[in-house]
């Protein structure tokens, strides 16, 4: 998935750092417990460890005892930060899943029902697949091969598009451009040339690609100043930051998410579009 700004490095995985400190912190936390323990007539009782160990009580030579033994339990048994962070990933995903689910179903109509986003494939279809992307997007324009693939190979699948530059200025030029070409009936046309364009994608670049296709120049010029486009771009804008997405591209199928574009991204969107036809999707 392309990132605003891709000069800027990754941050650290939330999941294999919280590995790393949760599992030290919670062996420390229950071999004090067990093996510490309070003091009870000058000798420490096990009993009321396992109730609430005073830490404050151990001397030096205690707490280094109970360091060691963690270390050495660490060392002798690496493969449970694995474990741990297998766990963290599973735990993380489903909450994304419960959040994504949970944010589709109350902005349902404005993320599949919106009147003046762009539609490909059957405008009547039984399942909608949507789509945040920039034309600048690498990733996005790897990926769209796959989306031409679903919509030639499914023909009762609605795909909706979603122009969300948030690379550089030039990608939302070359958004306008798309939008004002959709008010001539021509976007899936324009679109596809955008994205599959090698190189910078701007202004320019889409009033030849425009031109080909034989829009009306000087309405499209128009129509890319217009309140409607505007308002569009906007619209997605704002949707994007409700549903918190801040890369491209991102897709979503019914109440599920696939952030970035994977190799496998037909069969991995064909997929979901199965299941929730068996399933049933009331907004989608």
């Amino acid at each position: 998935m392309t990132q605003p700004d891709p000069t800027t490095p990754s941050p650290p995985s939330r999941v294999s750092l919280g590995a790393l400190i949760a599992v030290p912190l919670l062996l420390a936390g229950g071999l004090w417990l067990l093996l510490a323990g309070g003091e009870e007539g000058g000798r420490t009782t096990p009993s009321a460890g396992l109730i609430g160990a005073n830490t404050s009580t151990f001397s030096p030579d205690q707490r280094r005892a109970i360091e060691g033994i963690v270390k050495d339990y660490l060392v002798q048994n690496p493969e449970i930060f694995l474990e741990v962070q297998g766990a963290l990933e599973t735990k993380l995903a489903e909450q994304e899943a419960a959040r994504t689910k949970s944010l589709v179903a109350e902005h349902a109509k404005e993320i599949y029902r919106a009147p003046n986003a762009p539609v490909a494939g059957n405008p009547n279809g039984d399942i909608t697949v949507v789509e945040f992307f920039d034309y600048n997007c690498g990733y996005c324009k790897r990926g769209f091969a796959e989306i031409a693939k679903l919509v030639e190979q499914d023909k009762n699948v609605r795909v909706v598009f979603k122009e969300f530059p948030i690379l550089r200025d030039e990608s939302e030029q070359a958004a306008k451009v798309a939008l004002a070409a959709r008010m001539q009936g021509k976007y899936w046309e324009v679109h596809s040339d955008l994205i599959t364009t090698r190189g910078l994608v701007n202004e320019a670049v889409g009033l030849k690609v425009a031109e080909k296709h034989g829009l009306d120049i000087e309405k499209l010029k128009a129509d890319m100043a217009s309140p409607e486009v505007k308002a569009e771009l906007d619209r997605v804008k704002a949707l994007a930051q409700t549903l918190q997405i801040n890369g491209t591209p991102h897709f979503l199928v019914g109440d599920r998410a696939i952030g970035g574009a994977p190799e496998n991204l037909y069969e991995v969107l064909e997929q979901h579009v199965v299941e929730l036809r068996k399933t049933g999707c009331g907004y989608c």
